[in-house]
């Protein structure tokens, strides 16, 4: 047992230990979140990326659409900034809006779950003691992430495409005047620059320090690859997004990212609290107890996080609090397991991660959220968007297994 004085030490402790470490990080992507949306730099990408990939394949360009969009923006978030964009592709392309619905959906849940500065991911790094490598987390979440999407792809293509959804006799806005509805829109350098900038600077940053780099420019480096640093040059380049730097548009903006940004860190505050009161209970020692060691040696201690992860999904349907609650709960068991380092702590984040995915139902918001905006009745979303998220979360675990073979 724990004295009562000793839990709201803990809980003050855990809740303001991983606020110092990941707060200012959240805070920075959920306002390059914001900008990007209200600018309408999401829709300026999508734009680029579907003449990258070209007219044939419009689920393809959705799924890399929701990867790409997802990274600084909540998913529920992306689905709604891009589902008109989605329901003026479909018929365009003359394809139907189940389909695109789950290749944009997938896109968006993969690096949702896998990337910071998404909060799940974030805050399941600063629980396992891993915020110190949130550079290599991005970097693998970003592998890991490919795989994820590439199977919503297929799934939509292939699966989601039979699924007929009934016109709602609505009016939808075409390509052209979506565009149109925001005005002068931002260049396709301005758009991407606030996600790229920060992935540049940490994957620099974590190359010198893998290397060992010495010296002032490598310090400098180094210094401008720390997330925090990082971000905050990405909210800068997102500032030239804004259309004016009224008193109006700065507070409407920023003030918006706060907001979206003040239960997150409630959530993730929370769950920091949660892994300190684990830590320091009983129960702590007696999960390190468990002869683990032999059962779930390697690279099978992966399924552990996942199975903990995707029970907790299925159960009370957030991704964020499966990520948060799972990793208090398996961050004891690291140090018994010998699991240390960049790369080993990267990947069980990505096991966690794979098992928030693992499914997404009626008591998850987005489900919702993709059944609302795409029409699609609560049956034919489980079989389109549901199993769809079981596949994610199955191949993302093999594929993480598979990275853990070849680098640790």
């Amino acid at each position: 047992g724990m004295p009562l004085t000793k839990i709201v030490e803990n809980i003050n402790g855990g809740f303001g230990g991983l606020m110092t470490s990941i707060g200012l990080v959240i805070v920075f992507g959920t306002i390059i979140g914001t900008i990007l949306e209200k600018s309408g730099a999401a829709l300026r990408m999508a734009e680029v990326v579907l003449r990258v990939v070209g007219p044939k394949r419009p689920q393809l360009a959705m799924s890399l659409i929701g990867y790409i969009v997802s990274i600084p923006v909540f998913c529920d978030s992306g689905f709604v900034i891009l589902s008109s964009l989605k329901k003026a592709l479909a018929k365009r392309a003359k394809v139907t809006i189940a389909s695109m619905s789950v290749a944009l959906a997938t896109g968006l849940y993969a690096t949702h779950t896998l990337v910071p500065p998404t909060p799940g991911p974030i805050a399941a790094a600063g629980n396992i003691g891993a915020e110190g490598y949130l550079g290599t987390i991005i970097l693998i979440g970003l592998i890991v992430a490919i795989p994820a999407t590439i199977v919503g792809y297929f799934w939509a293509a292939k699966v989601a495409k039979k699924i007929e959804v009934p016109d709602d006799g609505n009016e939808e806005l075409d390509y052209d005047e979506i565009v149109k509805s925001f005005g002068k829109m931002p260049s396709a350098f301005q758009a991407f620059l606030p996600i790229i900038l920060p992935i540049i600077l940490i994957g620099i940053g974590s190359i010198i320090t893998v290397l060992g780099g010495k010296g002032n420019i490598s310090a400098f480096f180094i210094f401008l690859g720390q997330p925090v640093i990082a971000l905050l040059a990405g909210v800068i380049a997102a500032f030239t997004l804004l259309p004016n730097y009224t008193e109006e548009t700065l507070t409407k903006w920023v003030g918006q990212g706060l907001l979206d940004a003040a239960p997150i860190l409630l959530i993730t505050g929370a769950g920091g609290a949660f892994g300190t009161v684990i830590k320091n209970t009983g129960i702590a020692d007696a999960i390190q107890g468990w002869d683990l060691a032999n059962a779930f040696s390697g690279v099978w201690f992966l399924l552990i996080p996942f199975i903990i992860a995707a029970a907790l999904k299925t159960a009370q349907g957030s991704s964020t609090a499966a990520l948060v609650i799972t990793s208090s709960l398996i961050a004891p068991l690291l140090p018994v397991m010998g699991i240390a380092g960049a790369v080993p702590l990267a990947l069980v984040v990505m096991a966690v991660g794979a098992g928030a995915m693992a499914v997404s139902h009626v008591n998850d918001s987005f489900f919702w959220v993709v059944t609302q905006f795409s029409g699609m009745k609560v049956t034919d979303a489980y079989k389109a968007q549901t199993m769809a998220t079981l596949l994610q979360g199955v191949v993302t675990i093999i594929f993480t297994m598979i990275l853990w073979v070849i680098l640790v």
